[in-house]
Formats: C-alpha cells, sequence, structure tokens
C-alpha cells in the first residue's frame, strides 16, 4: 500500500488527515515485517494516552464506586475493546506483516490487533497533539462505552473482567494447532488465566477459536 492509499485510508477510516503518514505506516507494520520499524514503541505510548482519555471520561460520566469504574475502565482499554475498534477501521487489511504471519492468522487476532489500536491512538497524539487525540478516541470509543452490558456478554470480555477482578492479569491465548489449506484453515487456542487450569478452542479462524476457549474456561470458573 503506498502513503497516498495509506493516507487516504485514515481519512476515510479513521477521520484523520496525517500530516506524517509514517507515524500511521509504522502503527500498522507487525515486528515480522522487514524493513520497517514496527508498531511496539507507538503502542506503549498509545496505551497511555488511550487509558488517560478513558478515565477521565468515566470519571465524568458515571457517578459510581471505583471499584466499578476500574471494572468499565479494564473492559474499555484492554485488548477484546481494541481490537473490536481496529476491526471497525479495518486494520487486517492494511496490517503490514509477513506473508507467513498472515498464514497464522496474526492479523485477525485480538493481541496484535488491540496492540495496532494503541499504536494508531498514539499516532495521532504524535501528529496533532492532545486535543486530536483525546476526541479520535471519544469518536472511535463511544459505541464500546455505550454498549456496556452487550460489550461485556462476548466470552473474551467476561473472562477478562473476571480476571482482572481478582487481580489476575490479562488471559493469554495461545494458538497451539493449526490445520488445514490457507483458504479454510482450522485453529486450536489455549487460553490461560493465572493459577488456573488452561482451556482449549476451536474454529475456522483464530478469533473464533480464542472465543470458544473463553467460553469454555469462563464456563469451568463460574465466570459466565
Amino acid at each position: 500500500m503506498t502513503d497516498a492509499d495509506l493516507a487516504a485510508w485514515a481519512r476515510e477510516r479513521l477521520g484523520h488527515d496525517f500530516a506524517d503518514i509514517s507515524l500511521l505506516r509504522r502503527a500498522v507494520t507487525h515486528a515480522s515485517f522487514k524493513g520497517g520499524a514496527s508498531y511496539q514503541r507507538l503502542e506503549f505510548l498509545g496505551d497511555r494516552v488511550l487509558g488517560c482519555v478513558i478515565a477521565a471520561w468515566l470519571h465524568a460520566s458515571h457517578d459510581e464506586p471505583e471499584g466499578q469504574l476500574n471494572r468499565r475502565f479494564h473492559a474499555l482499554v484492554e485488548g477484546v475493546a481494541n481490537a473490536r475498534v481496529a476491526r471497525g477501521w479495518g486494520v487486517p487489511e492494511v496490517a503490514q506483516m509477513e506473508t507467513s504471519a498472515r498464514a497464522k492468522g496474526l492479523h485477525h487476532g485480538d493481541n496484535v490487533l488491540g496492540d495496532m489500536a494503541e499504536a494508531i491512538v498514539a499516532a495521532v497524539f504524535v501528529d496533532a497533539g492532545w486535543a486530536a487525540a483525546d476526541a479520535f478516541v471519544r469518536r472511535h470509543w463511544s459505541q464500546l462505552l455505550g454498549d456496556g452490558p452487550r460489550f461485556l456478554a462476548d466470552p473474551k470480555s467476561r473472562l477478562q473482567e473476571w480476571s482482572l477482578d481478582r487481580r489476575l492479569g490479562t488471559p493469554a491465548y495461545v494458538v497451539v494447532d493449526r490445520r488445514g489449506p490457507d483458504h479454510a484453515p482450522h485453529f486450536t487456542v489455549e487460553v490461560t488465566v493465572r493459577g488456573h487450569e488452561p482451556a482449549r478452542g476451536e474454529g475456522g479462524n483464530k478469533q473464533e477459536a480464542e472465543k470458544a476457549a473463553a467460553e469454555a474456561l469462563a464456563a469451568r470458573l463460574g465466570a459466565s
């Protein structure tokens, strides 16, 4: 994808006209891609920018105890939520990564997409400043804030909320098997929550397998 194509995608899907398009290119570049810096440094910054905007937003809009605000906050800024936003932008189509990484379905996985969403937030911040980043996050995360209970009906979100409430960290997902041709793959994913036995799930793509694994573990832990 040329710089002009990427800039046009940003205007249409992100609603931001980049002065420095190299920031966006870096934000959608996976570490496997040779010939360019990856999103990782931007993701570090974007995590903090996103968290600050969401925390201020929740504090102003929800008169609730700290514990409930924390649950809402984590549901909105962790990988599942960020990946959902990234899918809405069409990030899997523009993500730069090696062919082998795409064949494994990494461009559809919550971890990569969530990190790229945070990196894009940072790219907007570096490109245009705090006010632009604040407006950007509020615009694109507003549906998740409004969806609340419906969003947490997702098995990965329920499992994540259960785990974070108990200070066990974010559930970890690993692809343990991939079978079939590239046009019809079948994935097996294992999910682990610290201190508990893992569970597995299967699906026609990585996202489906992760959801199935989360559903299995959530049911076992009583997080359904």
